[in-house]
């Protein structure tokens, strides 16, 4: 059963009956999924060439994860003590929604989080107070696209999923629902 299906035949009918939706369309549904990764102090100490070789390795391995280029971020200001100038590329992200997003979760519940190291279930505390679920991967190689035998670094990288949910209670539900393996 995809994503969507979940949602659609499980997730739905059952958030209406535990919170009283009078309307299917007052269910909170996924709104986005946002990947990124932090450049940080791979390329603080680097020259330019350097730079861009590992700006251009980490933007192609998560085009290869997400399924679409990411978007390189600039730093806004310059900061001394972070070796950081203004206008140096400090991060990569790709914003997902409609399919990519419905894939890529499917892949996450199914695939990465369970090959994740002592992995026990995600906890309850990353859900934010407005409905976020928020992943930390200290290794990238965690998602099946990425060859382990052709990796030159590793990389770590954020995932946080919005929801359409109110309140945290909400989005709990929402995500065990859709098939998240929490902890008990």
């Amino acid at each position: 059963m995809t994503l969507q299906e979940r949602y659609n035949k499980i997730a739905v009918p059952e958030m209406m009956k535990l919170f009283g939706y009078k309307s299917r369309m007052a269910v909170p549904r996924l709104d986005k999924v946002v990947v990124n990764s932090g450049f940080g102090k791979a390329v603080a100490t680097k020259g330019s060439g350097e730079r861009e070789t590992i700006e251009k390795y980490i933007s192609d391995n998560l085009a290869v994860i997400t399924g679409q280029k990411p978007a390189l971020r600039q730093a806004k200001k310059s900061i001394a003590n972070f070796k950081l100038r203004e206008g140096i590329n400090v991060g990569a992200v790709a914003t997902l929604r409609g399919q990519r997003m419905n894939d890529f979760l499917e892949k996450l519940i199914d695939l990465v989080l369970p090959r994740k190291r002592d992995f026990r279930g995600l906890s309850t505390a990353s859900i934010s107070r407005t409905g976020e679920l928020s992943l930390g991967f200290r290794e990238h190689i965690l998602f099946p696209e990425v060859k382990i035998e052709k990796e030159k670094g590793i990389f770590g990288l954020q995932v946080v999923i919005a929801t359409t949910a109110h309140t945290k209670d909400e989005a709990l539900e929402l995500f065990r629902l859709l098939g998240f393996p929490f902890e008990r």
